[in-house]
């Protein structure tokens, strides 16, 4: 049997730690921080630990509602969607994760792009 991305991800726990690192440098970056002022981060670290880990194929069902109608409104444009991707990396390069799966990662992250990005640059 083939490990899972989710599985070489080190599991629930193991994204759970990159999404508070991940999340740690999303706050204090002032280019987007603004979109989590008032936002339950302890829930929203939560939610996006079962969506990576749902998208990494983990025995974790999504549960959020649909990307377009949670970003809309939010004005979310291509440099700051650029900008949290770009924190994602580094997280996951502060666990040592490898490029394949790093990017197995990102690539799945983008697959959300066009419906999160709902203003022009």
């Amino acid at each position: 049997m083939t490990d899972t991305l989710y599985d070489r991800l080190g599991g629930e726990d193991a994204i759970g730690a990159v999404v508070d690192e991940f999340y740690d440098r999303v706050v204090a970056d002032e280019q987007v921080a603004h979109f989590f002022e008032d936002v339950d981060m302890q829930k929203q670290r939560a939610h996006q630990t079962q969506f990576i880990s749902s998208v990494a194929g983990g025995p974790v069902d999504y549960t959020g509602g649909e990307m377009e109608a949670v970003h809309d409104g939010m004005g979310i444009d291509h440099d700051e969607f650029d900008a949290i991707a770009t924190h994602l990396n580094d997280a996951l390069l502060e666990f040592d994760v490898g490029d394949d799966d790093r990017e197995a990662v990102l690539e799945a992250i983008e697959c959300y792009r066009e419906p999160i990005v709902v203003a022009a640059d």
